[in-house]
């Protein structure tokens, strides 16, 4: 294994967790601060928006670089 398959695992692994703690950390605070449905709901609607841009925008860089 080479450093950038290493490096290229790394992240996805990183990010995945990164993520999934954000989202927890998002869970934890909406309990706390006693948001209700409607607060929980756009708390992860804008941490979702987050997260599926930089998806999105890794894709493109993807496809781009394919062509």
């Amino acid at each position: 294994m080479n450093e950038a398959v290493f490096s290229q695992i790394a992240m996805l692994v990183f990010l995945t967790g990164l993520i999934v703690w954000m989202g927890f950390i998002v869970w934890d605070l909406a309990k706390k601060s006693k948001a209700g449905r409607f607060g929980t709901i756009a708390l992860f609607t804008v941490l979702g928006a987050g997260v599926v841009g930089f998806i999105i925008k890794t894709v493109l860089v993807e496809i781009l670089q394919i062509l």
